[in-house]
């Protein structure tokens, strides 16, 4: 079996997207647009992934150091941008004897499936092409075939004569050959064209001059081969992958109040009898649990929300985790740390972070809990916070079994509350409270009978 060196084209500068990020590094459902089709690359289980950079080269190298990749992804430079055969030949020194399939960086929605459909048709006397029929072929590659049918050549779009720019059979710009072939061809490319570049497609021309046959594909829908070139191109190539995502988790029994106000920018994973309302963001890795319910509009990152728990509408949880039949929200934001046990609660206006909150217990009205720990039961009042923050340092709370704290507390820490204990609403605590004793800390109340209120003088 031949090995498989895949080469992604990703050194262009986009400039229709008014920007001084690199055009490849643009996020499509969360993730730079480069690393979609590495992550495709993958899938092939290619022996080496060559990703030819150019403009904002160094950048390009970070963001894919920064992201998980299972095989290791080798750079090449384009330091001057000749063409997409300009591109492809500084990779040749670093390919195996085996295919080569050639990629781009801007085209992100290319299916697996669809690649190998169109490897399976390459060898020696095969190079294989994919190509795409558009109700509206403008500004593409035409494919120029004989009257036998087969594939001779294609033309550039500006460089196409009028019966030729008639033909709706256009390229992708995605090919595959061996690298044999790719070494003999590469070297004889010409740039002697309308704009003075090294076009990797003449190479077609070569081929079937040799007597090799172009064998062809075609994508399943155009919107695999669609690249992006401006804002509104990758909107819509938003709108379709987010479309794709909404129909698998359908397919998996989530019911999806709305599939079009849905964006998965990760990994989502759910479990039976899920329901997500609408305008809800998942990012990185979520994991829903059965009879998990979402309401609307909550943000949720890298989180596990437990079985049949319920998020209420406008609640964001990030790095948190939910045992199972927790309630959370509305208004609500868990903090990197935030942990409930089964049948905890966080309410409206509660902020927790670094948290642990115990089985049973409830913090349901506006309040802050950080770097804290809630044992079982435990019932905090509205407007209660932890002084987590002395300035320089964080310090611990730690509040034991079946305690209860006061609407108002501030619990200075670090300090413990103990098991049963009571803290009086109001309270600022700042020493430790003992099991079953009731702590208060306020002023004495001072009334004045019938005293005068003061009033606004009278203008003379």
């Amino acid at each position: 079996m031949m090995t498989l060196d895949v080469v992604i084209l990703a050194a262009g500068q986009g400039t229709r997207m008014r920007s001084t990020l690199p055009k490849v590094l643009h996020r499509l459902a969360g993730k730079p647009m480069v690393r979609h089709v590495i992550e495709t690359a993958e899938g092939l289980e290619a022996e080496r992934t060559h990703v030819v950079v150019g403009h904002g080269a160094e950048l390009v190298r970070e963001a894919l150091a920064e992201a998980p990749t299972e095989s290791r992804v080798r750079f090449a430079l384009q330091a001057e941008q000749r063409g997409t055969g300009h591109a492809v030949a500084q990779t040749l020194d670093g390919l195996g004897e085996g295919k080569v399939l050639v990629l781009y960086g801007d085209v992100p929605l290319i299916r697996r499936e669809t690649l190998v459909d169109l490897l399976a048709r390459v060898d020696e006397q095969h190079l294989g092409l994919l190509t795409v029929t558009l109700d509206d072929p403008a500004g593409y590659g035409r494919i120029l075939r004989n009257e036998a049918g087969e594939v001779v050549a294609i033309v550039e779009q500006k460089d196409a004569s009028e019966t030729e720019r008639a033909v709706s059979e256009c390229n992708t710009g995605i090919m595959a050959m061996t690298a044999s072939q790719l070494r003999r061809w590469l070297p004889r490319l010409s740039a002697d064209n309308a704009q003075g570049e090294y076009y990797l497609t003449d190479i077609i021309a070569m081929a079937a001059a040799e007597g090799v046959r172009i064998a062809t594909a075609q994508p399943a829908r155009p919107q695999e081969v669609e690249g992006v070139n401006n804002r509104a191109q990758m909107a819509r190539l938003e709108r379709a992958l987010q479309h794709d995502i909404a129909e698998r988790l359908m397919e998996q029994g989530v019911a999806l109040l709305d599939p079009a106000r849905l964006d998965v920018r990760g990994r989502l994973t759910c479990g039976h009898d899920v329901e997500i309302d609408v305008g809800c963001i998942f990012e990185g890795d979520v994991e829903l649990g059965e009879g998990v319910r979402i309401g609307p509009h909550c943000v949720i990152r890298d989180s596990h929300v437990g079985a049949e728990t319920v998020v209420e509408a406008h609640s964001v949880l990030e790095g948190a985790v939910a045992a199972g039949r927790n309630r959370i929200g509305p208004f609500a934001r868990l903090r990197p740390g935030s942990r409930l046990a089964v049948g905890a609660r966080v309410g409206n206006f509660v902020e927790t972070k670094n948290a642990e909150v115990g089985e049973g217990s409830k913090i349901n009205h506006l309040s802050y809990v950080g770097d804290a720990r809630l044992g079982r039961d435990v019932n905090v009042g509205a407007g209660t916070i932890t002084c987590n923050y002395d300035g320089a340092n964080k310090h611990h709370t730690d509040i034991a079994d079946g305690a209860f704290i006061g609407s108002n507390t501030a619990l200075v820490a670090p300090v413990s509350v103990g098991r049963g204990a009571t803290v009086g609403a109001g309270s600022t605590i700042a020493k430790d409270v003992p099991d079953n004793a009731l702590a208060v800390t306020r002023g004495r109340q001072i009334s004045k009978p019938d005293w005068p209120r003061p009033s606004k003088r009278q203008e003379p």
